[in-house]
């Protein structure tokens, strides 16, 4: 039985793929970052960790407690767990941007590197990390989420190079629009962190309230949850798995025009595309 850690399983991609790879027979570590949600994946069967990647002393003691439930044997890890920060890049403190990629970037990035020598140890290890289409490309309104992606893009891109010649595999995840609580939690952030009211974009930031207060998917081609699941299945499983795997259909379009249009044919594309929330 192999055993993989999976970052935030409290809901949404986490959650299915942590119930999906279980049923598939790996021995899943599931990890939340608050205590009802590990309580809740515990009395599903689960080993569950408590796990806040934003906090440094919380991923020591998590890969500690990792180390003793898996007798130091470590198949993969998926990195999930994150949000997303809406709001103008100029309405944008450097605190909110320092959470924004404690979260998102900074911590996975702890963690991994906590991780590789357990890995290492293994016949063959994975690393995959759950990208988005915007990691790929930027929108209005999501430079933080934007920001932080690139980076995961980055960073995975550079580790694939440095073990290249070891036993461990890099994979990203390049999700798009997905069925999860992404939605609802940005708009949290929205609203915590960015002064609305004093903005030169309050009615640009409610229209977009208004889009993410709408009940279902917000966007078009929206898949559920298992669409991911299939993926990192692949990237477990497959002898060669592949450094990026798309999701969604935007992921597929948008991946493809970024490569084929000019930079300033990308942008009118992307205004184009964005305009119900900018109007």
């Amino acid at each position: 039985m192999q055993n993989i850690l999976i970052t935030g399983c409290s809901s949404g991609i986490g959650y299915c793929c942590a119930k999906g790879l279980k049923a598939l027979g790996y021995r899943v570590v599931a990890s939340a970052r608050k205590p009802k949600d590990v309580s809740q994946l515990q009395s599903e069967g689960f080993d569950a960790l408590l796990l806040d990647v934003s906090d440094s002393a919380s991923i020591k003691k998590a890969v500690a407690e990792l180390k003793s439930l898996c007798n130091e044997e470590l198949y993969a890890v998926f990195h999930n767990g994150a949000y997303g920060q809406t709001g103008a890049v100029e309405d944008l403190n450097r605190s909110t941007l320092e959470k924004q990629f404690a979260t998102n970037v900074f911590g996975w990035i702890e963690l991994t590197n906590s991780l590789i020598p357990l890995l290492r140890e293994q016949p063959s290890a994975r690393i995959i990390f759950n990208s988005s289409v915007l990691g790929l490309i930027a929108l209005p309104y999501r430079g933080a989420y934007n920001a932080s992606k690139y980076a995961i893009e980055g960073f995975a891109d550079t580790l694939r190079l440095e073990l290249r010649s070891s036993n461990i595999d890099v994979s990203l995840i390049e999700p798009g629009p997905v069925e999860s609580k992404f939605r609802q939690n940005a708009l949290a952030a929205l609203k915590a962190n960015v002064d609305i009211e004093n903005s030169v974009h309050k009615f640009k930031y409610q229209k977009q309230i208004k889009r993410m207060e709408k009940v279902g998917p917000a966007a078009p081609f929206t898949l559920p949850a298992d669409a991911v699941l299939k993926k990192v299945v692949h990237a477990l499983e497959s002898q060669h798995p592949k450094p990026r795997y798309y999701v969604t259909f935007p992921t597929y379009l948008f991946g493809t025009l970024r490569r084929l249009l000019p930079t300033r044919w990308l942008d009118k594309v992307l205004i184009f595309v964005s305009k119900s929330e900018m109007e």
